[in-house]
């Protein structure tokens, strides 16, 4: 089986869309699937990376990081590809890549997939902030709805997403398919090596954050909690690692912290990435907008203990069995979580053990499996050959 995925964003943008694309495009293989991926061209983004093919792109205003593909490149790509002997059209995001994918599919008369990875809603609030969020609501629900008219069947990475979906009234089939776990993410990282680098001192109590440094994963609120776990453990130290438009507004927010705040940036995900979960005393999380919450998982694989809210997809990981702490939003609360990690090493130890057990059952070669079957579901019946008079 052939598949064309489609997406607006991909390595070296670091994101959860990127990594889910990169996952599945490797286990797929493995299950007999051949993927084919048009994606924008970055800046120092490899041109002969095998099965990608990058497209001309512009910036994005405000936004350093993304790339719009401009569209007479990718129409002509596109157009090269249409005797490729695709099977299906996998669309990863709901942008310029949506609608060439939807074009594409009804050209070649091919089924095509979407996954809905990102929560629309909650980010025309943070990006558009003078548009009233009645408004924004109402308008992002009806783009949604438009979007997955479009498409023979859609993915969900969690439940919580699916429901989200069905609230809005869509009515497409929905099938949920998280992401998973490589096998390479379990690979133990070496904490103090990233301690080392980061000029941290060995047995500083270390509180982490990972991901994306944008206003909707709500880092502002752990910058404020981190304020109370510094009263009761002053050695106390937070890494925020990646990057984002809102890094800027977050520095300034913890400037007063002085050296007990780090921003370390992005990190290589095959190596300082993983020392950096590992250097983890507690791992801290309050998105939001998650649709799955992969970081989440990672934590885990590495033996972090997690102390985190429980928000649309992150619902679906944060399972009792998971090992984690689930607080709410209150700053007082969380603060108290991390502050009882961090002064129980017994309670470190438990977290981080269950939570490496756990994050185990999320194999992503299995998810890969199912994606093929659903694939088989929606490729077209094989035409039959004449028989003889």
């Amino acid at each position: 089986m052939r598949v064309l995925f489609i997406s607006d964003v991909y390595f070296p943008r670091v994101n959860g869309v990127s990594t889910s694309i990169r996952t599945f495009r490797t286990d797929l293989l493995s299950h007999g699937v051949e993927t084919q991926l048009v994606a924008p061209r970055y800046a120092g983004a490899s041109e002969a990376e095998p099965g990608i093919l990058r497209v001309a792109a512009a910036g994005v205003p405000g936004d350093p990081e993304d790339r719009r593909m401009r569209w007479g490149a990718l129409t002509r790509t596109l157009a090269g590809l249409a005797s490729g002997g695709f099977d299906l059209v996998h669309i990863h995001t709901p942008f310029i890549a949506h609608y060439a994918g939807v074009r594409f599919a009804r050209r070649t008369g091919l089924p095509c997939v979407a996954t809905y990875h990102t929560f629309f809603e909650e980010y025309l609030h943070h990006y558009l902030p003078i548009l009233p969020r009645r408004l924004g609501r109402a308008l992002a629900r009806r783009f949604t709805r438009s979007q997955c008219d479009d498409v023979r069947a859609l993915i969900a990475p969690s439940e919580p997403m699916r429901a989200v979906l069905m609230e809005y009234g869509v009515t497409t089939p929905i099938h949920v398919l998280p992401t998973g776990l490589p096998a390479d993410r379990f690979r133990p990282g070496d904490g103090a090596a990233f301690r080392a680098r980061a000029g941290i001192a060995p047995d500083a109590p270390l509180v982490t954050y990972i991901g994306r440094v944008a206003h909707e994963k709500n880092i502002g609120f752990l910058i404020e909690m981190f304020r109370e776990v510094l009263r009761q453990v002053p050695q106390a130290m937070l890494v925020i690692a990646g990057e984002g438009p809102a890094r800027a507004a977050l520095e300034a927010q913890a400037a007063a912290l002085r050296e007990r705040v780090r921003f370390v940036g992005y990190l290589d995900r095959d190596s300082a990435l993983l020392d950096c979960y590992a250097a983890a005393n507690v791992f801290a999380f309050a998105s939001r907008t998650e649709t799955q919450g992969l970081v989440l998982l990672e934590a885990m694989a590495q033996g972090a203990p997690v102390v985190s809210t429980a928000e649309l997809g992150t619902r679906s990981i944060l399972t009792p069995e998971s090992g984690a702490l689930v607080v709410p939003e209150d700053g007082q609360a969380f603060a108290a979580a991390v502050v009882r990690v961090l002064s129980d090493p017994e309670l470190a130890a438990g977290l981080g053990q269950r939570g490496r057990a756990y994050a185990r059952t999320w194999s992503s070669s299995a998810m890969a499996r199912r994606l093929t079957e659903l694939y088989a579901q929606l490729r077209p019946a094989p035409a039959l050959a004449r028989l003889p008079a």
